[in-house]
């Protein structure tokens, strides 16, 4: 090929991406300082309404216990990491779908039950997650779809 004809190509390799517009990137830092906010808000609502400790929702999010107390106090202006919205997505989804799943408490109380999915080994999906950290919140989260017939 010629080299007029390459040159795009090249120059394109050695710029950033670039997300289209509208979609949200957790690496990009502008992203994950507009996202933080709602995301904390919305875990420490949905540690609350699953009756989670302070200890498994700082686990959950993978921050200290102490960072945790800051959050709930809203003294924390820090910046969510990448891994740690991925979470927040991860577990709002899973909220979220067993909001859809079930029309009545049991939404809240599902996380803490004893569980005989494959995935859980009769330890409650909070106790999965927290042990198996993202992978095991995305599985909870694929989860919880097949069973409300998403796939």
């Amino acid at each position: 090929m010629r080299q007029e004809m390459l040159m795009p190509y090249a120059l394109s390799l050695q710029s950033k991406p670039v997300a289209p517009h509208g979609l949200q990137n957790f690496a990009d830092e502008e992203d994950r300082k507009r996202l933080t906010p709602a995301a904390v808000k919305a875990l420490l609502r949905l540690v609350e309404a699953w009756d989670g400790s302070n200890a498994q929702g700082a686990a959950l999010l993978g921050v200290s216990d102490s960072t945790w107390d800051r959050m709930k106090a809203g003294k924390w202006d820090g910046v969510l990491s990448q891994d740690q919205l991925t979470r927040a997505s991860a577990l709002i989804g899973i909220f979220k779908g067993l909001h859809l799943l079930f029309a009545d408490s049991m939404a809240d109380r599902w996380p803490r039950l004893a569980n005989r999915g494959p995935i859980f080994d009769r330890r409650s999906p909070i106790e999965a997650m927290i042990e198996g950290g993202i992978p095991r919140m995305l599985e909870t989260r694929q989860y919880i779809d097949a069973l409300r017939g998403g796939f």
